[in-house]
């Protein structure tokens, strides 16, 4: 009997330090869109994101360009290929109750294209607006949301 409670004892242990490494990762996504001033419809996949796209960048339509995502633990480095040789470099530097800490290099091209840091609260996108995709006044653009 006491064989059987010790063997319980060590496997919902081993469980909740499961729990607890998986509750000390960050799962990020990044989408990559394009913003125009042009009126139209916007991607159906950015329905969500709409109303904060219109708020925060201040133009008429969004077109969803791709996407990634990754899972990092404090103090990791990741990266997001978003597509069109865009890409994210990340580091986790911490996690507060406010939210994820990020580093967040943006680089397209070979070039970099911003250097900032960013607290992600779960759910809450973050927005960075990028430079013109070259197509009459559309401009580059990217979602980050932390989970």
């Amino acid at each position: 009997m006491k064989t059987i409670r010790l063997i319980l004892f060590l496997t919902s242990l081993c469980g909740f330090l499961s729990v607890a490494r998986a509750a000390d990762r960050a799962n990020i996504q990044g989408i990559l869109i394009s913003a125009s001033n042009e009126r139209g419809a916007t991607d159906g996949r950015l329905a969500a994101y709409e109303p904060t796209l219109r708020r925060i960048l201040r133009f008429e339509s969004f077109q969803f360009l791709g996407e990634d995502s990754v899972s990092l633990a404090a103090a990791e480095r990741g990266q997001l290929a978003l597509g069109n040789g865009h890409q994210l470099e990340l580091e986790t530097e911490r996690a507060d109750g406010k939210g994820i800490h990020v580093r967040v290099r943006w680089v397209a091209g070979g070039r970099t294209l911003m250097n900032t840091g960013l607290v992600l609260r779960p759910g809450v996108p973050a927005v960075l607006g990028g430079p013109s995709t070259g197509h009459k006044g559309e401009v580059y653009a990217v979602i980050l949301v932390g989970r």
